[in-house]
């Protein structure tokens, strides 16, 4: 991923605390932090823990025409939820870009590295040892 699309300005933001760091760019007038903020509200069906806090979400490009490319993965490639997914994506951000596309990415490879300490303490208290 480029720090830099079409000449304009570069963001990238700490989804939460912890190691998931989303690099995003800006073209438009929606920011990288309102729309990591709005997919919060994405749960992964399976863990019942949003996207942003289990290190899902990869990379947030917003072009000058407020249309969002998501590079995103999953817990695992067979998941058979990505529909599920998308639709919870589209709502959240409804309204906050004109258009959301999702970029399913396999590399690198998720891993429970990439959950945030938030996502962590959030298994934690549905009984999964993180």
């Amino acid at each position: 991923m480029s720090d830099t699309e079409s000449g304009s300005p570069a963001e990238a933001t700490q989804a939460a605390e912890g190691p998931t760091v989303i690099v995003g760019t800006t073209a438009g007038t929606v920011s990288v932090e309102d729309l990591t903020e709005a997919l919060m509200d994405v749960v992964d069906p399976e863990l019942g823990i949003d996207v942003v806090n289990l290190g899902l979400i990869y990379g947030i490009h917003i072009d000058e025409s407020d249309v969002a490319t998501i590079d995103m993965t999953l817990t695992s490639a067979a998941c058979p939820l990505t529909d599920v997914i998308e639709d919870q994506a589209r709502t959240a951000t409804d309204g906050l870009v004109k258009d959301l596309r999702i970029n399913w990415v396999w590399m690198p490879p998720w891993g429970p590295d990439k959950i945030t300490d938030d996502g962590r303490d959030q298994l934690r208290a549905l009984g999964f040892n993180v």
